[in-house]
């Protein structure tokens, strides 16, 4: 059995929690698959955005919305032990049920901004396989104890009569580096890829998942390959494009000053360098984003390959993502209006792909 192919939105935390919700239900209407939130982090103040809890915004989109599966995308276990994520997760369930989606991965970011994994013995790979195995664990609802090389945990047994969910959600590993991304195929019930995905890096990663399944003898086919994707849209080809290109600006500079080493596969399958990307770096530090997004030249726009433009260059660039492997677009729209652009994908680009 082969999953469907899904497209959705994804948002990062970091605005303010009404126009969030109003993005979710928007998307909703526009007949997207799924709505995503993606934790920010205070990095972003330097550049005027305040980071804010994804788990809890999304509970309150789990409560304004109906039909869109919600996913976190991602959280960390360097900012939450594994049971509380489960805790977090039941709340989900109450609210989202069955549209719930979990999504973990270690943040290299976050990391560096609270100061967790720097010089650790025990790598990120451990931590995530821990965390799962305690999510999961939880989540079961039998009497649980585990101790390993970061996390513990002791938890008792779910009484038959306690007032809650039961059942464990799907459980999506982030990833850019191969040890992890195999992790996903072996563990996880599928990857999700890092913002300035390509179709080149969907193809790289699904060689990695595949190889971590098929050693412990899942089916690949069975499994999401979810890739967060730059993207905007408008009638107009350039304009539908100048989100992408502000939003490209705002996520290079962020890899130039934040995850040179975990980027660099990412980058080099977009045929891009750092020092390519390094005038875009000080454009973001001295003027803001739309400075950076004028440092972003057409040929770095198209290395990028985001789903921007015209709705016809957009569900060409979709089905090129399809082609190289990607079973679930994660869109992350930016630009004027997005309220806007979701309702024209939903009017003139998602019918192409429920025929």
């Amino acid at each position: 059995m082969t999953i469907p192919f899904n497209i959705g939105v994804l948002q990062l935390s970091m605005e303010p929690v009404q126009e969030t919700v109003a993005m979710a239900k928007a998307c909703e209407q526009a007949g997207f698959d799924t709505f995503w939130i993606a934790e920010a982090y205070p990095w972003w103040r330097k550049h005027g955005f305040e980071a804010r809890s994804s788990t809890a915004i999304l509970a309150v989109i789990a409560a304004q919305t109906r039909r869109i599966q919600l996913g976190w995308g991602i959280i960390s276990p360097y900012t939450r032990h594994p049971v509380q994520i489960a805790m977090e997760a039941r709340v989900m369930q109450e609210l989202a049920g069955a549209r719930f989606l979990l999504g973990l991965g270690a943040s290299k970011i976050f990391m560096k901004e609270i100061g967790e994994g720097e010089g650790e013995k025990v790598g990120p790979a451990t931590v995530m396989r821990e965390s799962i195995d305690i999510v999961r664990g939880v989540l079961g609802g039998e009497a649980f104890q585990y101790r390993g090389k970061v996390f513990a945990a002791d938890v008792p047994p779910l009484k038959a009569e306690a007032s809650t969910p039961r059942g464990i959600p799907p459980i999506f590993v982030a990833a850019t580096g191969p040890v992890l991304q195999k992790m996903s195929g072996s563990t996880g019930d599928g990857l999700l890829t890092a913002s300035i995905t390509t179709p080149a890096f969907v193809r790289y990663s699904r060689k990695n998942m595949e190889e971590g399944a098929r050693k412990t003898g899942k089916d690949p086919a069975r499994l999401v390959l979810g890739s967060v994707i730059v993207g905007s849209i408008g009638r107009d080809s350039a304009k539908g494009k100048e989100g992408a290109r502000e939003q490209a600006a705002m996520y290079l500079a962020n890899k130039v000053q934040n995850i040179k080493g975990s980027a660099d596969v990412l980058l080099e399958c977009a045929g891009l360098t750092f020092q390519e990307l390094q005038p875009i770096a000080d454009e973001m530090e001295k003027g803001g984003r739309k400075a950076a997004a004028r440092a972003v030249t057409d040929d770095i726009l198209r290395k990028v390959c985001p789903i921007a433009g015209t709705p016809e260059e957009c569900i060409e660039r979709i089905e090129e993502y399809r082609a190289a492997g990607c079973t679930h677009v994660m869109l992350e729209m930016w630009g004027d209006d997005r309220t806007g652009q979701a309702k024209l994908f939903g009017e003139a680009v998602l019918p192409h792909f429920r025929q």
